[in-house]
């Protein structure tokens, strides 16, 4: 088949001949460069489709961590305000401890006078 495609030369000038060839030359110069090119080109773009799949992962993954980091904030004000109730009901406990001290020690004194007076 190859010399169907040459015999359209036939009887050509050798300058037209070697221009030709040039020509042709150029032709799959440029086809190869193109195919490199085409290469390069879905190479790229397969790097770009991986970095955009690394970016919307990263993504995903701050969107989970900013949730969890909310949650955990809630956490913490939910138990610092357990803390503070838990802080306050010991002293009112504290409070009420001594008051009965108090008492229990004014009670004691009573016990010991009325003793008193009873050994009158």
């Amino acid at each position: 088949m190859s010399w169907a495609v040459e015999e359209w030369k036939e009887g050509l000038s050798p300058r037209v001949l070697q221009k030709i060839h040039e020509l042709e030359s150029q032709v799959d110069k440029l086809k190869k460069e193109r195919q490199q090119r085409q290469f390069q080109l879905e190479s790229l773009e397969a790097a770009l489709q991986k970095q955009k799949q690394k970016v919307e992962n990263e993504k995903n993954e701050a969107a989970t961590l900013k949730r969890e980091n909310q949650s955990l904030m809630e956490l913490c004000d939910n138990l610092e305000k357990a803390k503070q109730k838990v802080s306050h009901d010991l002293q009112v406990k504290e409070s009420q401890v001594h008051i009965q001290s108090g008492q229990l020690n004014s009670s004691k004194k009573d016990i010991e006078r009325l003793e008193q007076e009873l050994k009158r």
